[in-house]
Formats: C-alpha cells, sequence, structure tokens
C-alpha cells in the first residue's frame, strides 16, 4: 500500500530525528534510504557538498514513499533552492542564518531549517520564516544552552540539535527541550554499508523512544520535585 504524503511540517512534528547522509554516492543511496525508512526515519537530507548530491536527492525521492520527506543539507545560497526543488527535495538544511536563504525555500514551497548558535540568530532566522532551528554545533552549545533558548523562544518552535550527536547523550538534549536532531557521521559516514548503517539507525530509534518514555518523564519529575515519589 502506498504511504500517504504528510505535510512538511507533520514531517517534522512526527519524526524528530533527521539522518545525514554526507558522502553519499548516488549507486548507495537507495539501499541506504530503504534501511533507515524502514528503522523509522522519515526526514533524510543529502548535503550538497556529497558527490553529486541531487542525483541522490532525486534517486531518494523517486524511490522512498512519499511520507518520507527528503531534501539537502548545507545549502548556502538562493539560487541552490531550485535545482534541488527541481530533483524532488523538499528540505533545506544550512550551517548558517542566511534570511536570503530561508526566504528562497520558503518561496519554493520547500521546509527550511537554518543553522544558529545564538538567540539573535535564531529570532532572525524565525524571522524570515524558518519552519525549525538547526542548534549548530550541538556539542560546543550543549543540553544547557538549549534549555536556556526555550525560556525565550516560543514554545512550539522545533528545535534540532546537530553536531556530535550520539545515542549515549541524546536524551540529555531531550529533557532540555530538544524537538528532534540532525544524525551526522554516528549514523552514516562513506563507506558503510546499508546493514551498518540500519544497526545504527536502530541504536537511534531506541534511545529516541527511550528518551520519550512515560518512565523517564516520571522520573524528570520526580528529580525536579522530589518529595513528590515519597508524598503518594
Amino acid at each position: 500500500m502506498t504511504e500517504p504524503a504528510l505535510s512538511p511540517l507533520n514531517a517534522l512534528n512526527l519524526y524528530g530525528l533527521i539522518a545525514i547522509l554526507r558522502g553519499v554516492l548516488p549507486h548507495e543511496a537507495s539501499a541506504i534510504g530503504q534501511v533507515l525508512y524502514d528503522e523509522g526515519f522519515r526526514l533524510i537530507e543529502v548535503p550538497l557538498n556529497s558527490p553529486e548530491p541531487l542525483q541522490s536527492i532525486q534517486t531518494l525521492s523517486t524511490c522512498l514513499p512519499a511520507d518520507c520527506l527528503v531534501g539537502a543539507g548545507t545549502v548556502l545560497a538562493p539560487e541552490q533552492v531550485i535545482p534541488l526543488r527541481k530533483a524532488g527535495g523538499r528540505l533545506i538544511v544550512m550551517p548558517h542564518c542566511d534570511p536570503a536563504v530561508i526566504r528562497a525555500a520558503k518561496a519554493a514551497g520547500l521546509v527550511a531549517i537554518p543553522g544558529v548558535a545564538t538567540p539573535t540568530e535564531a529570532f532572525a532566522a524565525l524571522a524570515a520564516g524558518a519552519d525549525a532551528l538547526k542548534l549548530f554545533p550541538a556539542e560546543q552549545l550543549g543540553p544547557s544552552t538549549l534549555k536556556a533558548w526555550r525560556a525565550v523562544l516560543h514554545p512550539s518552535t522545533a528545535l534540532l540539535p546537530v553536531g556530535g550527536i550520539t545515542p549515549g547523550h541524546l536524551a540529555d538534549f531531550v529533557a532540555a527541550g530538544a524537538s528532534g536532531f540532525g544524525l551526522g557521521s554516528a549514523l552514516y559516514t562513506p563507506g558503510l554499508d546499508a546493514a551498518e548503517v540500519a544497526a545504527r539507525a536502530r541504536d537511534f530509534m531506541a534511545a529516541w523512544k527511550q528518551a520519550h518514555s512515560p518512565r523517564r518523564k516520571r522520573q524528570k519529575t520526580d528529580t525536579a520535585h522530589p518529595g513528590a515519589a515519597n508524598s503518594q
């Protein structure tokens, strides 16, 4: 049965993990994309500094069901937007905050996720029409920065840490308010076969689900209110 197409914002809300396939080759894209889809990923980006990225994006957008949002990362200039859309891309991820690129993406009907590292950049990106914010590099910013941003940004703002994310510390960012993640070298590096990518994808999905488990949420509440557990 053919899966129905998701609206871009629904895809972001329902599936918070973005697979970053930096360096993937066009002839590998189909097999890698299929195992990611099978493990539950519905957001995939191919950075434009990969070999023949538009060909890989076209392959992924053609071979995967319509409920998978495929696009490009490392989008640096407005003129890169239309070729991406023609290749079947629906998602633009940036390492920086350039309002001109954000506006070009939105004019083309694409999801725009710019990279931001300060509150000033965050608010500028949202004013330009960004659909979500990529906290980059997350390994330098850390969960404490994300938590502080949550105090000033609108609660509906999607915050996606990217850079150095592993299954082991994903939960710390979720507890601080992360809406999802961009997953790079810990998920995929050039040369990995589909079986290894699938195994890594399973680890990330397990960590993502664990971070959202009711038990963990109760533990977080009890930690914040030590007397709560004893008052039952």
